[in-house]
């Protein structure tokens, strides 16, 4: 490709670049001439050369900077994240869920961090072991299943995407539409559940623990007491599936919808698994480490977009600006952020603050997306390679 002059102004910047970093002898850039290298990916890669001078690592991408006195080696990596946990580990703020008799049974020290990548490098610390339930953080992998099987037009006729700005167990409609706000509160998950369940509904279950297993790569289990727990002190949740089926949102086998949902919630995982499907979102629906295919790519921006925009409740502001990553957060102590096309980030830690998000996983996020400019839009943060290849 040759140089133009409508990007003067831009290759004065990277000459200036030039001059002030040692560049990789694989990103080659001949001011004025050819260009090997797409110009905003050269200059997305100086960028994280300095960065890399200052910080001490960089990571990902097809023209990963390689020079010896800038790579990271992936014990950097490693040891970043354990920083991130150690930094973290002894906060005590927030309490353990207690409203599900069950989950109050959570150690509330257990504190686990796992980052796995779309080339399939995983990086982990703390209790990543540690398994406990999925609760809201299912809710996304169900919208997926039910845009799959029914499209985008009949769910939409269920659900909206609209943030709420309430509790996410609210007992509320659009009072426009007279549908859930959006997915990813109880109301929107609840009329999912009712999209995506099957006859008999141990068979919708097993439907939606499969595909969570190959999202995971390993097999899955419900944890019964915690779905009778859930079941027997549910009635906020029924309240609000016969609200819907007042509005015409949910059929009439509403215990076979809660019983859905409320097995989704129970589904046991531990970080690692949470990781494994957040960078199989990334990766375009492909698992990483499998290669086989779990979700259909086209809905994955839908899932993204909503995950984005409403994934922690009220506090999904915050999140955006601080953090700036599709996640999902669940009163079981997980959260669960992708990264698009490059990774899958998961946390656990019980404690939750008053709205329902884990004290430490939100802490880790945050340090984590700040450390290695993973923010939707930090300027140095390149994702997807395609536009770029056609500039």
């Amino acid at each position: 490709m040759c140089f133009q002059p409508r990007k003067q102004g831009l290759w004065r910047l990277l000459s200036c670049c030039v001059d002030a970093i040692i560049l990789p002898g694989s990103l080659k850039i001949s001011i004025g001439q050819h260009f090997e290298t797409p110009i905003t990916s050269a200059l997305s890669q100086i960028i994280r050369c300095a960065n890399a001078r200052s910080s001490g690592f960089v990571i990902g991408g097809e023209n990963e900077v390689t020079h010896p006195t800038i790579m990271s080696s992936i014990s950097e990596i490693q040891e970043m994240v354990e920083r991130v946990y150690d930094k973290y580990k002894s906060v005590n703020e927030g309490s353990v869920a207690t409203y599900i008799p069950e989950l109050a049974k959570a150690n509330p020290e257990h504190f686990g961090i796992s980052m796995i990548t779309v080339d399939g490098q995983i990086f982990r610390c703390g209790d990543w072991e540690q398994e406990f339930t999925i609760q809201s953080i299912c809710k996304p992998f169900a919208f997926q299943m039910a845009l799959e099987e029914f499209g985008r037009d009949e769910t939409l006729a269920r659900v909206g995407v609209e943030p709420s700005g309430d509790a996410f167990n609210s007992i509320e409609l659009d009072p426009r539409t007279l549908r859930p706000f959006n997915p990813m509160i109880n109301a929107g998950a609840i009329a999912i559940a009712s999209l995506i369940k099957k006859s008999p509904a141990a068979s919708g279950v097993k439907a939606f623990v499969n595909k969570m297993e190959t999202a995971a790569g390993r097999i899955l289990e419900i944890d019964e007491d915690v779905l009778a727990s859930e079941s027997a002190t549910g009635n906020r949740n029924r309240a609000i599936a016969f609200l819907m089926l007042n509005f015409g949102i949910i059929d009439e086998a509403v215990e076979d919808t809660l019983y859905q949902y409320f097995a989704q919630c129970s589904l046991r995982v531990n970080c690692n698994d949470l990781a494994m499907m957040a960078v199989t979102l990334a990766n375009m629906g492909t698992n990483p480490v499998t290669g086989k295919r779990v979700f259909d790519f086209q809905y994955i921006k839908d899932v993204l977009t909503v995950m984005f925009t409403c994934g922690l409740y009220d506090h999904a502001g915050e999140w955006a600006c601080r953090v700036g990553l599709p996640a999902k957060s669940g009163v079981g102590g997980g959260i669960l952020a992708v990264v698009n096309r490059q990774m899958g980030i998961a946390v656990y830690s019980p404690r939750l603050d008053a709205k329902g998000n884990s004290v430490r996983g939100i802490m880790a996020c945050r340090e984590l997306a700040a450390q290695l400019g993973l923010h939707a839009f930090e300027f140095t943060n390149v994702g997807s390679s395609f536009m770029q290849s056609l500039l």
